[in-house]
């Protein structure tokens, strides 16, 4: 592979972003339709720049037909098949459950599946969803949320979460990612160090959770520590910050001790380290793209998740490694991961 290639395989982005007609901002309005079929100039701009993979929305899916058409071109737009990722936890975040156009089961939310007390339910949920998914071409669900639901003034998580119990939580969150990989999708935990403990929302801006790493051990860590039990393929940072831990106000996106200390050296997590969204307010008010797409990786993220400007931070980094700043073995590390779950998928030989 040549570096630009490398390169390429850390970033997952809207396919929208590989359109000329979209603005950074109008790839990031829900209300303005997306991409909803590859062209040809889709084609030409991957040859350029070559992604990882794609995060599919609500608005780059019409209804059946066209979502089974799409994820088809999508896949076959690399020698190297591009992973398809969607979010479908189930509850009020569910690109096609909550869709109008598709008949598919629809689940409750994982707040509700968590009172039921039964881990059985959880694992079904799943796997409706996982057999959906496949069956519409998709790899990867950006779920199951493995935030702990502790603080009545959180903006984001609430009922997306199993509930406030983290030993409950633990085995709700090990039950939906087996659910998921029984029907042949990958999963993953999301929002490292854990955000259901913090009342403002990382889309618009600063957030910040006051605990120690102790404190997080007996709570925050407990559902994520099962899920990796359990095999989880990837974990999603968080971008709140934890000073308690790091003894800075630098979102754990970017935080070489939460990433790389404590996720991969502490706990032992082997997979995928994707970011959550870095056109996320609490990532573009503090750092451009390419400044957060190089500090995402020197903290020891794997996969770039949406930079808000995707030709720069590809640019950028691929600078970053001809100028010393990142090396090319780190890359390859990323990509060596990348690749592992590729193949588990069946998208690589």
């Amino acid at each position: 592979m040549t570096l630009k290639e490398k390169v390429g395989q850390l970033f997952v982005i809207r396919p929208d972003a590989l359109e000329g007609r979209f603005s950074a901002a109008e790839l990031e309005d829900n209300s303005i339709l997306g991409t909803v079929m590859v062209t040809d100039e889709m084609r030409e701009m991957y040859r350029q720049y070559p992604c990882g993979g794609f995060c599919i929305f609500r608005k780059n899916i019409v209804d059946d037909d066209q979502l089974y058409t799409l994820t088809e071109g999508l896949h076959s737009l690399g020698s190297i098949t591009p992973v398809l990722c969607i979010d479908e936890e189930g509850g009020r975040v569910a690109r096609i459950g909550n869709h109008p156009a598709f008949r598919v089961p629809k689940f409750p939310s994982m707040e509700k599946i968590g009172q039921t007390g039964d881990p059985q339910h959880a694992y079904d949920a799943a796997a409706g969803i996982g057999r959906y998914l496949k069956e519409f071409g998709l790899d990867v669900d950006f779920a199951p949320v493995a935030d702990v639901n502790t603080n009545s003034l959180n903006q984001v998580i609430g009922d997306r979460s199993f509930g406030s119990d983290p030993e409950k939580a633990a085995v709700m969150v090990q039950a939906y990612l087996n659910g998921l990989h029984s029907a042949g999708i990958a999963g993953c935990l999301k929002h490292f160090p854990g955000h259901g403990d913090t009342s403002n929302d990382t889309h618009t801006g600063y957030a910040e959770t006051g605990k120690t790493w102790e404190e997080l051990l007996h709570c925050e860590m407990i559902p994520f520590i099962a899920g990796i039990q359990a095999q989880a393929d990837m974990v999603m940072t968080a971008h709140i910050a934890a000073p308690m831990v790091t003894g800075t106000k630098e979102p754990s996106t970017v935080s070489y001790t939460i990433l790389t200390e404590k996720l991969r050296g502490e706990l032992g997590y082997q997979g995928l380290i994707v970011t959550d969204a870095l056109s996320m307010g609490a990532i573009t008010k503090a750092y451009s793209s390419v400044e957060g797409s190089i500090r995402c990786l020197q903290a020891g993220a794997d996969v770039i998740l949406m930079p808000y400007h995707y030709q720069e931070a590809f640019e950028g980094v691929l600078q970053a490694v001809q100028d010393g700043i990142l090396t090319e073995e780190r890359i390859n590390e990323s990509v060596e991961r990348i690749f592992r779950l590729k193949k588990k998928l069946g998208l690589m030989p």
